[in-house]
């Protein structure tokens, strides 16, 4: 199997606690940062102005995404513009669509013209890449999320639509695909299997990267040992 050194998949760890990201800094492997509104919102984030700035101030050198959190096309173009202020490390976030089905791909090319960086996220479809991809052609560096492990939850294998889309960015030399939502290890592997530029891992499954090549026999006996010792904490009788 490749080693770690061997991937050329960027690695961007996913989350919105400042400690947890702060910790994924500190690793050489992790090259970028991205966050949502859900996320701040699990870390028990209040102020998005001030954790935002905190966290740029704190990773001034790596890409870090931001998220828009509005419904209405002209009040997140306001949010994007002013968000890119704060950077210039910063990507926006804007979602392929609003809460209505109204697709953004307008405001994304609008954004993209005026030369602010984005990561148009929660994509799906293979129509959904190609017509973001056609919309900021024109733009400055720009990633295009799609949720790789949401299309796996629904049953379907995202590797074909994933080595798909990479085809198809590979029409803009601006452009960079992240397999996103990813629920294991082993998808880091599969991204770069079909060429992915970049993939958005949680501190949960990168503090799994140790694991990487482990001899399974050894795995196995760890497994064997946690189950009977944990038997012995609980104090099981029969």
């Amino acid at each position: 199997m490749k080693k770690l050194s061997d991937l050329k998949v960027k690695i961007f760890a996913d989350g919105a606690d400042k400690d947890g990201m702060l910790e994924m800094y500190a690793n050489p492997l992790i090259k970028g940062f991205t966050t949502n509104p859900t996320l701040m919102c699990k870390a028990g984030v209040c102020e998005y102005k001030a954790f935002a700035r905190e966290i740029v101030a704190a990773i001034p050198d790596r890409p870090i995404s931001f998220e828009v959190f509005a419904d209405d096309f002209p009040e997140m173009e306001r949010q994007a513009l002013e968000i890119s202020s704060w950077g210039t490390n910063i990507n926006i976030k804007i979602p392929v669509t609003n809460t209505k089905k109204q697709p953004s791909y307008d405001l994304i090319r609008r954004l993209a013209q005026a030369g602010v960086k984005l990561n148009v996220t929660a994509l799906m479809t293979l129509d959904q890449v190609r017509d973001v991809s056609a919309a900021i052609a024109d733009g400055p560096p720009a990633i295009i999320s799609v949720f790789a492990g949401r299309i796996a939850d629904t049953g379907r294998d995202p590797m074909p639509l994933m080595a798909a889309a990479v085809q198809l960015l590979s029409l803009y030399p601006n452009q960079e695909l992240i397999w996103a939502s990813p629920r294991e290890l082993l998808n880091i592997f599969q991204a770069d299997d079909v060429g992915c530029h970049i993939i958005t891992v949680t501190n949960d499954v990168l503090k799994k990267l140790s694991l990487v090549g482990k001899n399974l026999h050894d795995y196995s006996l760890d497994t064997v040992k946690m189950f009977y010792n944990d038997a012995q904490k609980a104090g099981f009788k029969l």
